[in-house]
């Protein structure tokens, strides 16, 4: 897809403050740190349209991006960040639920993992509740570029096996610093927006 149009339109925390032009959503969910925000500049294009931060934990609300007023990103907070108070866990984590169960635009969700690291706890959670929910999901691999080519297949295995995955399930090794499968991503992503428009 040829970007022409990105633009941050809002930071939300409950529904009333979600766009309400029905445009279809994808939502982006990660641990704090994985390169959610990397990914998305990656796909745009833009150096830093969705915000980076040194500091994991720093995204405490929805982020929706519109992109080419056909669809918008939706970035979701990233989960299992230790120093993060108990109380505001449980606020994101309510908050998420509502998001991801209630949002009716919501199409798909791109689960963003490390291709280095197995899948964490709080990763094979959010992976389980998708797909009990049957809410699409395309798992994500990134930081592809700081894994060896030849040990890829062996990573991905590894993230597929712990996170229990079919055959079937959407998996993506992605790099936002080569931008390695950013193709292969669109390609999924222009599929479900089309679907919704059809």
């Amino acid at each position: 897809m040829l970007v022409k149009k990105a633009e941050f339109v809002i930071s939300a925390v409950k529904p009333d403050q979600y766009p309400d032009d029905a445009l279809p959503e994808i939502a982006l969910a990660g641990r704090s740190n994985v390169g959610k925000s990397s990914l998305i500049n990656c796909l745009i294009r833009r150096k830093n349209l969705a915000r980076t931060s040194s500091k994991p934990g720093k995204t405490q609300t929805i982020n929706f991006y519109r992109i080419n007023d056909l669809f918008y990103f939706a970035d979701v907070p990233g989960y299992g960040f230790a120093r993060v108070p108990k109380a505001m866990k449980k606020q994101w984590g309510k908050m998420m639920e509502t998001y991801l169960l209630e949002r009716e635009p919501l199409k798909a969700v791109i689960q963003v993992v490390d291709l280095r690291h197995p899948p964490s706890k709080d990763d094979q959670n959010m992976y389980e509740f998708l797909t009990y929910y049957s809410i699409p999901t395309w798992v994500v691999a990134t930081k592809a570029d700081k894994v060896p080519k030849g040990k890829w297949q062996k990573h991905a295995k590894i993230i597929r096996e712990t996170l229990k995955m079919e055959k079937e399930d959407p998996f993506l090794l992605f790099s936002a610093q080569t931008a390695y499968g950013k193709e292969q991503l669109w390609n999924l992503i222009e599929e479900q927006v089309n679907a919704n428009q059809e």
